[in-house]
């Protein structure tokens, strides 16, 4: 959709201007206690509720049967409509709010239905936009990849030889996925202090080297049957919308326990994603091609168009004091793997994908000093410093520290963007005996 200038206004740095409209779920002073669909405008949100049941989609008869879905607490149910409603939900708000609107009488010109639908941002909190029913993370983002590997490996053996031929994934926790804002409380686990003692002996602990990743989120609108795998040329029409995405990761307590069944504790204490659901047809301005991968793709996962997006990601770091530093810039194209591939490989084997699930890309990473997605690959395994503001460093994150992920696309004034996802870390529990 063409940006168009809009009756409401709109600051030209929002990540929210008629271009984008996203989708997410708020409570508001009115209704503090019922979650609610959403849509954010700039500095407003568009109460789907209230939109909807004082007659706000009047002029869009296909949806009229399914008007319900915006009573519901999540979006879930409306998500489960399908592309081709998603978008013409899309459209016929854009063109409500456009200052040229072919329906003024719907909101512009009806005061008691803006008072009602249309609230201040600062006047409303938000809440997880889906119900998850289940979350997988993978590992896309082949420079991360190679960092680390190098590290471990060495750079002639950073990547498995499976790296470049499937994207590799495991199962995260659904539960501990929260909303930005949410305090990430810093792990316990096994620790082992000194890698080179025999025999080796955990201890049980804080976390020591906490660490945030980089990431994209994808929301599914569309699932599949049991043993009925989801073909790559179809696999872009599962997607309901993307969010940035903070998968928290306890470094040390990850080096013990991964062996050999992966990650465990180490990852399932906190995932934080952003709060506004950004869908395809918003970011399809914005696709390029991924990077390139020097191995054949084998058919099931080739695909036919670019399906990686030149999304412009920043990571702040704000230590307790309140300073600021931009650690990362990043773009989101730095994957080797689609989502559509990774939904194609996901259910290959027959596994049944539902409406709600969250599919995590990896940490994004560039080639550049600046633009790594997590603190490891910055410190080089914890071997160097990070500098700061204020003078101060850091290796991994301390308590009180704040982690602010930011990512947008386009022009101002046009703008497609997520606003931000944000978490604080809060000290561990203290064991006691």
């Amino acid at each position: 959709m063409a940006p168009l200038p809009s009756w409401l206004p709109i600051p030209s740095d929002s990540h929210f201007s008629l271009s984008n409209l996203p989708f997410g779920i708020i409570t508001s002073k009115y209704w503090p206690t019922q979650r609610r669909p959403a849509i954010a405008i700039g500095n407003h949100v568009l109460d789907l509720h209230a939109f909807s049941q004082q007659e706000g989609f009047s002029s869009l008869p296909e949806l009229s049967p399914h008007l319900s879905v915006f009573t519901e607490p999540t979006l879930n149910a409306f998500a489960s409509l399908g592309q081709p409603i998603h978008r013409s939900v899309r459209q016929y708000i854009h063109d409500v709010f456009s200052i040229s609107t072919h329906h003024p009488n719907i909101l512009r010109d009806n005061p008691e239905l803006r008072k009602a639908a249309v609230l201040p941002k600062h006047e409303t909190k938000t809440h997880l936009p889906m119900q998850i029913g289940d979350y997988t993370d993978f590992f896309a983002g082949i420079n991360h990849a190679f960092n680390v590997g190098t590290m471990f490996r060495g750079p002639a053996n950073a990547l498995q030889p499976n790296y470049t031929h499937l994207p590799v994934g495991y199962h995260g926790r659904a539960s501990s996925v929260v909303i930005s804002g949410t305090r990430i409380r810093r792990p316990s686990g096994q620790i082992l202090l000194d890698p080179a003692a025999e025999p080796k002996a955990p201890t049980f602990g804080p976390c020591r080297r906490l660490d945030m990743e980089l990431e994209l989120g994808c929301f599914l609108c569309k699932g599949n049957e049991l043993g009925e795998p989801i073909k790559i040329r179809e696999a872009s029409e599962n997607v309901f919308g993307y969010v940035l995405m903070n998968d928290w990761s306890a470094r040390d307590i990850q080096t013990w326990e991964y062996v050999p069944l992966g990650p465990f504790n180490a990852k399932n204490f906190g995932t934080s994603i952003s709060a506004w659901i950004v869908t395809p047809d918003a970011l399809s301005p914005f696709l390029v091609q991924k990077l390139e991968n020097k191995s054949p793709t084998l058919q099931y996962l080739k695909e036919d168009e670019s399906s990686v997006y030149d999304i412009q990601l920043e990571v702040d770091l704000v230590t307790a004091d309140g300073g600021t530093t931009t650690i990362s810039k990043v773009s989101a194209k730095n994957l080797l793997w689609s989502f559509p591939q990774m939904i194609a490989h996901h259910s290959a084997g027959g596994c049944n994908m539902r409406v709600g699930d969250l599919l995590g890309s990896g940490t994004i990473s560039g080639k550049g000093k600046g633009e790594l997605g997590s603190l490891l690959e910055m410190n080089q395994g914890g071997k160097k410093e990070i500098m700061l503001a204020g003078m101060d460093v850091r290796k991994f994150l301390k308590d009180g520290d704040t982690v602010v992920i930011r990512g947008a696309c386009g022009e101002e004034g046009e703008m497609v963007g997520f606003g931000q996802c944000e978490g604080r870390i809060e000290s561990a529990i203290v064991y006691e005996g």
